[in-house]
């Protein structure tokens, strides 16, 4: 006679509980965080790789999260902003509230009395550093609008105009501005950056309103001598911040310049004449 395969036994279920989280700021008044939180929950012990296994985790401001009993870190981060804190679960609900000694910080640039589009801006957030001059860098691509979490402090703020390219790329301008502010916590700080600058639109020409030429290579330098921009075309355009310049043009085997002035937010063609320059007088 044969006897049925026993079955396998039933697995027992871990026992659970449930992990209800909340955030506060650091400030007298201790409000409550209401976004951008992303928690993480790892085991208190670590595995044989010596990580911590990651066993939940949420973006909402207040989560409830199963989790079997145990010990467990939970871990909060609000932007660079962080808390951590130690939990046992026992088979019921756990209430915790991590602390964070945060603020928020909001940047804007405008260009003239128009606002720039954030597509338009590379803003980069540092930490000075006591005996480094050019501080720490701490946020490398911070976007214009975002609400970005800082633990309190004080920081340096620079903010790169953008120059769109032809193949849709962009590229740094010259005109860059920077500002050094400080983040409280449990408050929204809101910075903005006002550049000036304008686009111009060179032209190599036969005489003052001609057609441009084609096939031109310009360079704009500095009344010094730095080069700014290289451009080929018959009428690129560069964005530059306020100020006066050198535009050279070169055509044919021949090469030609003029000077011209950038004022805040108005654009306008530069016209380089292609005539040469006439012989210095000999005394």
């Amino acid at each position: 006679m044969r006897l049925p395969a026993a079955s396998p036994p039933t697995p027992v279920e871990t026992v659970r509980g449930a992990i209800k989280l909340s955030a506060l700021f650091a400030a007298t008044d201790s409000q409550p965080v209401h976004e951008g939180v992303q928690w993480r929950i790892f085991e208190e012990t670590a595995g044989p790789d010596g990580n911590h296994k990651l066993v939940a985790q949420s973006s909402e401001a207040t989560p409830n999260l199963p989790l079997p009993d145990g010990n467990f870190v939970v871990h909060a981060s609000l932007g660079l902003a962080g808390a951590t804190k130690r939990v046992t679960i026992n088979g019921g609900l756990l209430n915790e509230t991590l602390v964070l000694n945060a603020g928020g910080l909001r940047i804007a640039g405008q260009l003239g009395d128009s606002p720039v589009n954030p597509a338009k801006l590379s803003i980069s957030i540092y930490v000075p550093e006591r005996g480094n001059p050019e501080a720490k860098l701490v946020v490398p691509n911070a976007k214009a609008g975002d609400t970005i979490g800082l633990p309190e402090g004080n920081y340096h703020i620079v903010s790169t105009l953008l120059d769109a390219a032809t193949n849709g790329s962009s590229s740094p301008t010259n005109s860059v501005i920077s500002a050094d502010l400080r983040v409280q916590a449990g408050k929204l700080t809101d910075a903005t950056l006002r550049h000036r600058a304008a686009t111009m639109t060179l032209k190599l020409v036969n005489s003052p309103g001609g057609e441009a030429l084609a096939n031109t290579a310009f360079t704009i330098l500095t009344p010094g001598g730095d080069i700014i921009r290289e451009m080929i075309g018959a009428f690129p355009a560069a964005t530059l911040a306020e100020g006066e310049y050198v535009a050279i043009a070169r055509h044919s085997g021949k090469t030609y310049q003029t000077t011209f002035k950038v004022v805040s937010a108005t654009e306008r063609d530069v016209e380089v004449l292609a005539k040469e320059a006439p012989p210095p007088e000999t005394p």
